[in-house]
């Protein structure tokens, strides 16, 4: 089917992949912007790349963050190859790509106390404490094919003594994997980022931009659709789509829809096309200030997932969602955010690690109950909030445990008892009642946050171009890229190139996936590292 002045593409879902494939069809399938719909359930667009401002007590709108700023130097080459084409919001004359590594350039991620004991005393982290059985362990994995692998858990290959290695504290808390995670994306992420186990101790692998991903990103490449006529309608929840004809040929004849809570239908032409973004990483998610404590929202309340759902009925070639978002219990992640009215506890925080504002990466509390890891982004961090307010974002994995300073499971804790904990893990306990009166926590709950990483068959990920899809093609974090690994934003811009390209009979090569592996020199490196 030829693209002509009458096609129309529809890209089902508001984040980063829609977005994404909105630029290539107009960069590289010179498709009109007033022929491309992006229909959205939400009031706002950008997926798990979001940032709000949100209502507080008093009467303050405290900004906070949804989603992490970390973005691999060298394993990013399909956002790099986006961002390229998209320019800065500012008078600047950069891309967007450009801004970001001019920043990082010029303030490069040194992380100086990457893992901090329950003594606040700084570790040596670069000391990976691998036996010889681990470091087989981990090549034994990586050899493995995932047929092999199946649904097994990263517990099932990985001994004790591994998972409670200082390498696998680093590990995961820069790429959020739980012991129970699928083995076989774990293989993924390891032969796709094996480059960066010399620098999981200094995050120096990785660049951040200069303010929050959202702002730096997501808002640049609003602005360039907008500019193009990209038509956006919000508040648009796809429920279904009629899919016609025999299993070699379907084709997508209507999608079911409701708009402000009326049900409504939208024809598919003969030469149109349908993009669909399969499942949500923040379906149902929970938000409070500081004095409240989010809900695990269990039964379904939001529709995030009710599309896949209803598409996998027709056929198994679309998938299986219940295998990501069967349960809660081991998908569910909390992360908070800290808008401060002084700079006092940031400035303790410089002095205690060495590291500025925005240089320090992550830090990582390595014997606390809840895992906990913090940040302190660049200031500012947001670009509408007030310059004096100053930013720490967080996140605990261990959600199970009783904190050490506060005896409670993280999502049963006011963000009053979050600020409680992130001050007695870093041994700055009597700052607690100077700050409080000056800081907003924010905390939010989301039930799917690591659903991409959840343990599954072969199959149970569509591909992105399943069999017989004449006008239709799948994306985001829940398709089958094969050799890519999905809890990232490359993932999400590399299945929208892909579904572009692919149903658009685009020539234009796509980027290859970066393995660190794959080049002697960097491999080596990471060897000498991991076997040292």
């Amino acid at each position: 089917m030829a693209i002509n002045q009458n096609t129309h593409i529809w890209l089902v879902g508001g984040g980063m992949a829609s977005l994404s494939a909105a630029a290539f069809l107009i960069r590289d399938g010179g498709v009109a912007g007033k022929n491309i719909h992006i229909l959205e359930e939400r009031h706002w667009l950008g997926g798990a790349i979001r940032d709000f401002q949100g209502e507080a007590t008093g009467g303050d709108k405290p900004f906070w963050s949804m989603s992490g700023p970390w973005l691999s130097k060298r394993a990013s080459s399909a956002l790099w190859d986006l961002l390229a084409s998209i320019p800065t919001l500012d008078d600047s004359g950069l891309s967007v790509r450009d801004a970001i590594i001019g920043f990082n350039d010029a303030h490069p991620l040194n992380a100086r106390a990457r893992l901090i004991d329950r003594n606040h005393q700084i570790l040596d982290a670069s000391r990976l404490g691998l036996s010889t059985r681990d470091r087989a362990e981990i090549l034994r994995l990586m050899s493995m094919s995932e047929r092999k692998i199946g649904a097994q858990r990263v517990e099932d290959v990985f001994s004790r003594h591994l998972l409670e290695s200082p390498f696998w504290c680093l590990w995961q808390t820069t790429f959020g994997f739980e012991n129970w995670h699928s083995a076989a994306e774990l293989r993924r992420y390891l032969l796709r980022f094996f480059h960066e186990i010399p620098s999981l101790s200094t995050l120096s692998g990785f660049y951040r931009p200069a303010l929050s991903l959202h702002d730096s990103v997501i808002r640049p490449l609003k602005a360039w659709l907008g500019d193009r006529g990209v038509i956006t309608e919000t508040g648009v929840l796809v429920r279904d789509a009629e899919v016609v004809g025999e299993a070699d040929q379907r084709r997508v004849e209507r999608l079911v829809v409701v708009r402000e809570g009326k049900a409504d239908t939208i024809e598919i032409g003969e030469s149109d096309r349908v993009l669909f973004t399969l499942g949500s990483m923040t379906s149902d998610a929970s938000v409070v200030g500081t004095d409240g404590v989010p809900e695990i929202i269990r039964d379904r309340r939001d529709q995030g997932w009710t599309l896949w759902e209803n598409l996998a009925r027709k056929a198994p070639e679309y998938g299986r969602p219940n295998a990501f978002r069967g349960n809660v219990d081991e998908s569910m992640g909390e992360i908070f955010t800290l808008s401060m009215k002084t700079p006092l506890l940031v400035d303790r925080i410089a002095q205690l690690t060495g590291n500025a504002s925005g240089e320090g990466g992550i830090v990582t509390f390595r014997d606390s109950a809840w895992l906990l890891s913090i940040s302190v982004p660049p200031h500012p961090h947001f670009v509408d909030a007030p310059s004096e307010i100053h930013t720490l974002t967080g996140q605990g994995l261990h959600l199970d445990a009783h904190g050490d300073y506060v005896h409670k499971r993280l999502p049963e804790c006011t963000g009053r008892e979050i600020l409680q904990e992130v001050l007695g893990q870093l041994g700055f306990s009597e700052l607690l009642n100077e700050l409080l009166p000056k800081t907003e926590v924010t905390s939010v709950l989301l039930p799917y946050l690591s659903a991409p990483l959840q343990r599954r068959a072969l199959g149970e990920r569509p591909q992105v171009h399943p069999r017989g899809a004449e006008n239709f093609a799948f994306m985001g974090q829940f398709v089958e890229l094969e050799g890519d690994a999905a809890a990232t934003v490359e993932y999400a811009v590399r299945s929208a190139m892909t579904a572009v390209y692919g149903l658009f009979d685009i020539n234009r090569a796509i980027p290859g996936i970066y393995r660190g592996t794959s080049n002697l020199k960097v491999a080596w490196s990471a060897v000498r590292d991991a076997f040292d």
